[in-house]
């Protein structure tokens, strides 16, 4: 049946009205060096999309000081997935502001110019990770997916979606994306005393305790390569300082004055981390430079 002139024409406009509501049709800038995986909503339904980042974050591997160990064993890792040869996900983890993070955007900055990628993906859109394995099929560049600060509640569906992708799922993320994801927790969940006092064999406990700890650790063992951080001790954090400061453009007598304030910084801080360290040397050599003539 033929479609009058007037229904053509009222479909067209409502068409026309439609169309600043729906999804913008954007093709994906390979060309950039990093992705953040983000969701945006139309019309009532959720879209996600890979955003460019324009503006990386980078830093040197060689501005990351006293994790050499940490240092060897990802950029070794990092450059067998580049070569196309077998390597692991990479799973993070130890003292805050250690370098967790800075080391995975220190393997973007090194091996950039081999066809690295960095994704950025948010804990709560890890079920998503099959979506985007789908639109980096055929890619040639290798893609790592970056989660920082991971942890997660009992209650997360995101843990199940994370644990399938790493080892069980037929949908993984494919031979050109592996997961890099830094965490506080060496386990990614919650532990507490009660589950130990609760472990109990009568009509009330769980039939088998054991087994949910088994559910709770098995995610980390999921990933093949487990590096762990820890504190700074006092020489180790002035060293960072030190190397900061020189960054920075401070000459080295200013800096060697800069110690014990460096100390006091770290003291309100709580923390001789090496976060604090650049923090530090960031205040130090600013103050510098405001006070030269």
């Amino acid at each position: 049946m033929p479609i009058s002139p007037s229904l053509s024409q009222r479909i067209e406009d409502l068409l026309q009205r439609l169309e600043p509501l729906l999804p913008p049709a954007q093709a994906v800038d390979w060309s950039v060096l990093a992705f953040q995986w983000r969701r945006r909503s139309y019309l009532g339904a959720s879209i996600g999309q890979l955003e460019p980042v324009r503006n990386v974050a980078s830093i040197r591997v060689e501005d990351l000081q006293h994790v050499d160990a940490q240092k060897q064993a990802i950029l070794r890792n990092t450059e067998q997935f580049v070569r196309a040869l077998p390597a692991n996900n990479v799973l993070l983890t130890g003292a805050r502001g250690t370098g967790k993070s800075s080391l995975v955007r220190a393997c973007l900055s090194r091996y950039a110019g081999e066809g690295l990628r960095l994704i950025e993906v948010d804990r709560h859109d890890l079920v998503d990770l099959p979506e985007i394995a789908a639109r980096l099929a055929g890619r040639p560049e290798r893609f790592v997916l970056y989660c920082d600060d991971l942890s997660f509640e009992p209650s997360d569906a995101s843990y199940k979606a994370l644990k399938a992708a790493l080892d069980g799922s037929l949908a993984g993320p494919g031979d050109n994306a592996l997961i890099y994801a830094t965490s506080n927790r060496r386990h990614l969940m919650p532990e507490f005393m009660r589950e130990n006092l609760d472990a109990v064999y009568d009509s009330e406990g769980e039939l088998h305790p054991a087994e949910s700890t088994e559910e709770k650790v098995s995610l980390s063992e999921r990933f093949g390569l487990w590096l762990s951080f820890y504190p700074f001790r006092q020489d180790e954090f002035l060293d960072i300082v030190d190397h900061w400061l020189a960054r920075f453009g401070v000459d080295a007598g200013a800096a060697g004055q800069a110690r014990a304030e460096a100390l006091q910084f770290a003291l309100a801080r709580g923390s001789r981390s090496g976060r604090v360290a650049q923090q530090f040397a960031r205040d130090f050599a600013g103050r510098a430079g405001l006070a030269a003539p």
